[in-house]
């Protein structure tokens, strides 16, 4: 074998042994489909370099589509590249942050390339004074809130090339979604949202701050600071992708989302529209002025070993019961967070609300998650002992999220009851 074939085999080995690294990190561990087709391109790329792939192909061999199959009228394939192109983006925004290989997939190709990570130059910057970020009070998911622009950034450009390049992200995710065409439990979930003439609002919370990013940001405190100085368009990473786990869900049941951010609703968009929250009351302050839970309130302390943390309280305790559910300490990594899942009528009793919401962005993450889920909204209704046919009548909720490293990796339905 020459010293070319040796070194061509070498970089095969590292590339491959490169996408069997972004298979198992905790960015693909749950969505199987999309391994599956990351594997395949890669096969592919590696084997077969410079030879395009078609939709038609993809379909066929990877998603056991019939051989009628017709990309113009089943935007399945570009769906699934549009979601791999986000995961590939987030595993190397997180987790491989340290890797030297670099997978990506440019919009509008199915060819994967390969290329090492060009290291960082050194560069000289100037001495600044860091002013500390104030959090005494704030909830935690907001430790990392003046990066939230960058990442609502990247995600709106990701979703503007997927358009052009006629890459509409709105598949079900993961394993557990692909038999999603054939509606099911998620449909009888979202009837009533997905079957009127409107589209439901999705109202996705962003909390008031003050200061700026480079000098150091916390929550507003109306006692002693100026209006003028609110900053308003920071939003959680759990909320922003709670949105486009939606969006596709509601994409897939062929109905509209409109998505809206809390400080710019009004009670009077509430009157005419079914609404789904994302976000607690700690953040999407509209909440506070609605009709709320009543089983699972959010609620932060006053007193007690728990001043000032936000926790859900459970109305009526049952034996051996908390009387209310706290995330893990601010001073320790979270690894555990709570969340509500609700439907609940609103102020107009024709229109309905869904709240979900976690007392962190991964809890708010996770919530959506988990309603976006086949298998998951199953668990639900069963705990709901709704039937086939049956209307969805009003409920609450709780969840008990495990978190690893600022991802939600399990979710447990600790309570569900129905409300009148």
């Amino acid at each position: 074998m020459s010293v070319t074939s040796a070194q061509f085999a070498e970089d095969n080995e590292r590339q491959l042994n490169q996408i069997e690294k972004i298979v198992h990190s905790q960015t693909l561990r749950k969505a199987e489909s999309l391994c599956k087709l990351l594997r395949y391109l890669s096969d592919h790329a590696l084997a077969q370099p410079g030879v395009p792939l078609k939709e038609y192909q993809i379909a066929t061999e990877v998603f056991g589509r019939p051989r009628n199959f017709d990309p113009q009228v089943d935007s399945a394939i570009r769906v699934q590249a549009g979601r791999l192109r986000l995961k590939l983006l987030d595993y190397y925004a997180h987790e491989g942050l340290a890797d030297d290989i670099i997978v990506e997939m440019p919009n509008g190709s199915y060819a994967l390339s390969f290329h090492a990570r060009e290291p960082l130059a050194p560069v000289a910057l100037p001495q600044r004074k860091v002013v500390p970020l104030v959090e005494r009070r704030r909830p935690r998911h907001n430790v990392r809130g003046w990066i939230v622009a960058v990442v609502i950034l990247s995600f709106a450009l990701v979703l503007a090339l997927a358009e052009v390049a006629n890459l509409s992200l709105n598949s079900a995710q993961g394993g557990n979604r692909n038999d999603l065409p054939s509606a099911g439990a998620l449909r009888a979930f979202w009837s009533r949202f997905a079957s009127g003439p409107d589209a439901p609002w999705v109202i996705f919370s962003n909390g008031a701050f003050v200061g700026r990013p480079e000098t150091g940001m916390r929550y507003l405190d109306p006692a002693r600071d100026s209006g003028d100085l609110i900053l308003d368009h920071y939003t959680g990473v759990g909320e922003v992708l709670a949105v486009h786990e939606l969006d596709q869900v509601f994409d897939q049941l062929k109905h509209p989302i409109r998505v809206k951010r809390g400080s710019l609703f009004s009670l009077d968009d509430a009157k005419d529209n079914d609404l789904i929250f994302v976000g607690s009351p700690a953040e999407n302050l509209t909440l506070l002025d609605l009709p709320g839970t009543q089983e699972f309130v959010f609620k932060r302390l006053n007193t007690g070993p728990h001043k000032g943390e936000l926790g859900i309280a459970n109305a009526h305790p049952g034996p051996g019961q908390p009387s209310v559910f706290y995330p893990s300490a601010p001073s320790q990594p979270l690894v555990e967070d709570y969340a509500i899942v609700a439907l609940i009528h609103g102020l107009n009793p024709a229109r309905h609300v869904m709240i979900l919401a976690g007392t962190t962005t991964i809890g708010t993450e996770a919530a959506v998650e988990y309603i976006c889920a086949k298998d998951s909204v199953e668990e639900l209704l069963r705990g709901l002992h709704m039937k086939a046919g049956d209307d969805l009548k009003p409920f609450e909720a709780l969840l008990r999220v495990k978190v690893t490293r600022g991802v939600p990796v399990g979710v447990q339905l600790v309570m569900v009851l129905g409300r009148k």
